[in-house]
């Protein structure tokens, strides 16, 4: 999973990726500069496996983040977004808190404000995009033959233009498979799953943070950084039960995320390794098999499948087997969020 972190100037973006990444990044960065960072998805799920296999490792499941140059707006250059384009996910951070210690780009603090007129960037980046794309679509036809591929790029192009100068996101759009195919190359950036990540006073924790969702998502970087530095886990506790915080925001974000993808986990486990494994939900036993090794969706016989939940009831594999929870699937299995994998396989 690959996440773009992008922003209006002192938004709080580096605060987060800092915190996400624990990568330390210089007081100011050049300008169109990007970072690359990567972080383990904390999985209390994982660390509970590692203490029933006592594996010789556990291997975590990742997330790179790429933090983007600030946001332009009404500059018609769009180079800020050129990294987010080959995101799975675009996180836009958008403050919603005064302080006189911190400017702000356009004066004053007003989120509605800064969330519109990110939105507009984002729709005019992809008109221009569509606009230059057809242009040359135009000259190409009067040269030679369009192919059918080529036919079907054109006119969901104008498809995509014409929603757009509606001002609505192209990921509004229902798609066919052969619409998605014309246009993948271009990576439009309304096509991407979008999560509006609001920075928010720590007054306003108790009420925010209750209310995030898959589409706007809450969190104080201020206060998320003060939690993170407390090395106590004691005392980590108790400043975050004062907030009224049960998990830390940048778990939140990571789950949030990954519900927003579609995304799950699943495991494999033994005394070499315990791993989680990131796949798409409603994948069957076989594609799933195949994020392991191409082998084992090709070659693919079976798989012994039981439910993390059922092997923590009963503390132990025999246990579980005893109590009838091991079951053998095939290849129409739909994999669930937490099973327990043994792919069986021939090649």
């Amino acid at each position: 999973m690959k996440i773009a972190i992008l922003g209006l100037p002192q938004a709080g973006k580096k605060t987060l990726f800092t915190l996400l990444t624990q990568k330390k990044l210089p007081e100011f960065l050049k300008a169109g500069e990007i970072v690359k960072g990567n972080a383990k998805v904390i999985d209390k799920r994982i660390d509970e496996l590692a203490k029933i296999y006592k594996p010789q490792r556990s291997v975590y499941a990742e997330t790179d983040f790429i933090l983007c140059p600030d946001i332009e707006t009404g500059a018609g250059n769009y180079s800020w977004l050129n990294e987010a384009r080959v995101c799975d996910l675009l996180c836009i951070i958008i403050r919603d808190f005064a302080s006189e210690d911190v400017f702000h780009a356009l004066g004053s603090v007003d989120s509605k404000r800064d969330k519109d007129n990110i939105e507009a960037e984002l729709l005019l980046a992809d008109l221009a995009l569509i606009e230059t794309r057809l242009d040359r679509i135009a000259k190409d036809k009067v040269k030679r033959k369009q192919t059918p591929i080529q036919i079907t790029e054109e006119e969901t192009l104008k498809k995509c233009k014409d929603v757009l100068e509606q001002e609505k996101f192209l990921n509004t759009l229902k798609f066919k498979d052969d619409e998605l195919t014309a246009i993948q190359s271009l990576n439009f950036i309304t096509l991407k799953t979008i999560l509006w990540c609001i920075n928010v006073h720590e007054n306003q924790i108790s009420e925010k943070y209750s209310q995030s969702n898959k589409e706007i998502f809450y969190i104080s970087a201020a206060i998320e950084n003060d939690i993170s530095s407390i090395g106590d886990e004691q005392e980590r506790l108790e400043f975050m039960k004062e907030l009224g915080i049960t998990t830390p925001g940048i778990i939140r974000l990571n789950e949030t995320a990954y519900d927003a993808l579609g995304l799950m986990s699943f495991y494999t486990v033994g005394p070499d390794e315990v791993r989680a494994w990131t796949i798409n939900k409603g994948s069957l036993a076989p594609t799933a098999g195949g994020k392991i090794h191409s082998d084992i969706e090709r070659g693919f016989i079976r798989v012994e499948v039981f439910k993390y939940n059922d092997l923590l009831t009963h503390g132990s594999e025999q246990k579980l087997k005893t109590a009838g929870k091991l079951q053998t699937k095939g290849k129409d299995y739909i994999i669930e969020d937490g099973d327990i994998c043994n792919f069986l396989f021939n090649v």
